[in-house]
């Protein structure tokens, strides 16, 4: 998982090269457009992509890989490398990341664009009373046994990944071999499996419509209208709150919008982060 922060050069003197940027490669389509006038950062959040993969058993806290870690992650980024308030452009489960991001440290966020944000379905909040023993006995046993290895070496292979891609990607043309080795790789590092194994049980933490009524920045939201996994006709309802300025729907768009429709995508970022970073200019000091 990665969300990308976007920083408006006007508060910026110094231009960045492109070894001052830290690239995750499913925004490498964004990355050079939005760089031409912004500062642009892409992290991988703990646990993925090639950031660290501590091992959640040694770590002795049975909650590490959650929401508010990762939040915290993107906050410490925004003052320590940053070192200014950002907007961020979050992808999917990486939607969440940001708005919690936003809920708990609003003074670091100038703006969220959510693209395909996760409904997170499988929550326990959103299961009948009836199935949650049997979800808890099933992450068990992904978790705890030899099951769970068995099932990320089955899915951690060049064919699993394409097909995975092939599903959420409405344009199949764009799953390429590039974009299957970008996806796999970070996969195949130590520590994946335990990473990918613990947060596939972690059905706790807040949800979208719990952190969208508490966000105080602005919010666009933009969802692929052929998205599988997360269907437009449930997503339309987040538009529904005052911090969101506009939903916008993407045609012919599956789960992946930043890479699979950049035409799309990168002017929306630049809209938005042109508009927001001019009113934020021109606020009087106090």
């Amino acid at each position: 998982m990665s969300c990308l922060h976007v920083t408006s050069r006007s508060r910026v003197q110094a231009v960045e090269t492109a070894t001052d940027i830290i690239i995750s490669n499913h925004w490498r389509k964004n990355i050079p457009v939005l760089a031409k006038s912004h500062r642009v950062y892409a992290i991988d959040l703990i646990g993925y992509g090639y950031s660290d993969k501590p091992n959640p058993r040694q770590i002795g806290d049975d909650s590490f890989y959650t929401f508010d870690t990762w939040a915290a992650q993107l906050n410490d980024f925004c003052l320590d490398v940053v070192k200014d308030k950002a907007f961020f452009v979050c992808n999917s489960i990486g939607g969440v990341v940001g708005l919690q991001a936003a809920v708990v440290a609003p003074q670091m966020c100038r703006g969220i664009i959510v693209l395909n944000v996760s409904l997170r379905m499988l929550h326990i909040k959103k299961q009948p009373w009836y199935a949650k023993p049997f979800i808890r006995s099933f992450q068990r046993l992904l978790r705890d046994t030899a099951v769970g290895k068995f099932f990320f070496k089955a899915v951690a292979t060049k064919e699993s990944v394409r097909n995975i891609l092939c599903q959420c990607y409405h344009d199949t043309s764009m799953v390429t071999d590039e974009l299957v080795e970008i996806i796999l790789n970070p996969g195949l590092e130590p520590g994946a499996a335990e990473v990918f194994l613990e947060f596939i049980c972690y059905s706790g933490g807040p949800l979208p419509e719990e952190l969208l009524p508490q966000v105080t920045c602005p919010v666009l939201i933009a969802w692929g209208d052929k998205d599988p996994w997360e269907p437009i006709e449930l997503g339309r309802n987040y538009g529904n709150f005052d911090s969101v300025e506009d939903f916008v729907v993407l045609p012919n768009v599956g789960h992946c919008p930043q890479d699979e429709a950049p035409h799309l995508v990168n002017p929306l970022v630049e809209s938005f982060v042109a508009c927001h970073a001019k009113s934020y200019v021109e606020q009087p000091s106090s």
